[in-house]
């Protein structure tokens, strides 16, 4: 039998390091070739890492959340026939130094007949503030008019002290008797032991400690470097899709069964890609480092998309040479690779605009974090039917925000409002969308 140490491939594109996200196997599992026995995760996009080997796994090199270089040994796999490796690591802990006096000493008097000694028992220290018993449904007490509480001297001098009337408090002990755990019921429930006992009754305990590793921990590095290093501020518009919808709402009947049906989505998208024409200073990414920035010609527009295990932005490359069902199917595609963890490096990288919507839970207003390093970020809110003036009439109209945030640094406000104000132009006369 041999011993073969899977090591940490190297997966191309300078990385160095990988973070192990899940175990697939645990020690004593029978593996075959090409099973996959980790997850380990590079940037924003999970890797498999399979077997060479069958065997079975003796020991994992680190737990979930901890990083690994390249080359690094992952688990240890024993095998027929010889291994890369010389010997397996020791599998028996060593006994604690400290621990074999006293198994000396047991034996010893084993050996002797002498029974060991028990250790002595010591009461369990009490906490300085007083406990609260196990809360029965506590009545209020019915006592005849002048009759007087049955209760101990030290508990009517403890009430004395605690400043408690006695004639108001349920005794739980033998014919009515006022225990101390009942001042203490009292205490709890501030003298109101129907609601008060409930409520305590309902009260929940406990906490539990969730680490932040994998996509989540890539998710909040991102952020607090997005926000750290760039000085946001956020534009909201209304905008009327009134005529959007109802255009929206003409291609679906017409062309839905065959092309697909759309959503709001691909027309902001056009929208979007129309204005950057005139604003393409949005189209950018910013190295602060560097002190440049860089303008596209193409626009790889990111689609914030939400998955089990956090935010994801898939890229949707060369968005303006799309048309709207070529934008919906690819973003559909894009979303279900994202939320699948079948999104490749490249679909997960080089976007140089992002737009982020909630859908539905798109509230009223957002403030969305910038994708470091662009520049610019659409935020989509929800559509609303409100009334609104139309001249001197009042009219049910579909109303969306537009919420969006900028680099301060190298986007003035005046700017990013204008660039707003085009793709609201657009899109409250879509007809314009399709005019070259």
């Amino acid at each position: 039998m041999g011993v073969y140490a899977i090591k940490m491939p190297d997966i191309g594109e300078g990385i160095a390091e990988v973070e192990l996200v899940e175990w697939r196997v645990k020690p004593g599992d029978e593996v075959k070739e090409d099973q996959v026995v980790a997850d380990v995760m590079t940037d924003k996009a999970t890797v498999e890492i399979p077997s060479p080997v069958n065997g079975t796994v003796m020991e994992l090199g680190c737990e979930p959340g901890q990083s690994l270089a390249v080359g690094a040994e992952l688990v240890r796999i024993e095998i027929e026939g010889e291994g890369n490796v010389k010997a397996a690591r020791p599998q028996a802990v060593a006994a604690k130094p400290e621990a074999a006096p006293a198994a000396a000493k047991a034996a010893a008097q084993a050996a002797s007949g002498t029974p060991a000694p028990q250790p002595a028992r010591t009461e369990r220290a009490e906490s300085a503030s007083p406990k609260v018993p196990a809360l029965r449904e506590a009545l209020p007490p019915r006592r005849a008019p002048g009759e007087r509480p049955i209760a101990s001297p030290a508990v009517r001098r403890r009430a004395w002290e605690l400043g408690i009337e006695l004639q108001f408090v349920h005794g739980s002990g033998p014919a009515g008797r006022i225990e101390h755990s009942d001042l203490d019921v009292y205490l709890a429930t501030r003298g109101q032991p129907q609601a008060g006992a409930r409520s305590l009754q309902r009260r929940r305990e406990g906490e539990q400690q969730v680490p932040v590793i994998g996509l989540r921990r890539k998710i909040a590095q991102k952020m607090q470097e997005a926000k750290r290093r760039i000085p946001h501020f956020s534009y909201v518009e209304e905008i009327d899709v009134t005529e959007l919808e109802a255009l929206r709402a003409a291609l679906n009947a017409k062309h839905g069964a065959a092309r697909g049906r759309l959503t709001v989505l691909p027309f902001i998208a056009r929208a979007l890609v129309r204005a950057l024409e005139e604003f393409p200073q949005m189209n950018a990414r910013f190295d602060d480092e560097a002190g440049v920035v860089t303008r596209y010609e193409p626009v790889h527009l990111g689609i914030a998309t939400q998955t089990e295990n956090g935010l994801l932005v898939p890229v949707l490359r060369h968005a303006e040479a799309m048309d709207l069902w070529e934008f919906g199917r690819e973003v559909t595609r894009l979303a279900e690779a994202a939320r699948t963890g079948k999104a490749s490096r490249d679909e997960l990288a080089g976007s140089t605009i992002t737009i982020t919507s909630l859908g539905p839970l798109g509230g009223i207003v957002t403030t969305p974090v910038i994708n470091h390093p662009e520049v610019a970020i659409v935020g989509v809110n929800r559509i609303v039917a409100r009334p609104m003036y139309r001249g001197d009439a009042i009219e049910r109209r579909q109303l969306m925000n537009l919420s969006s945030s900028f680099d301060h640094r190298v986007v003035d406000g005046m700017d990013a409002a204008r660039f707003v104000q085009a793709i609201r132009a657009l899109l409250e006369a879509p007809a314009m969308l399709f005019v070259e």
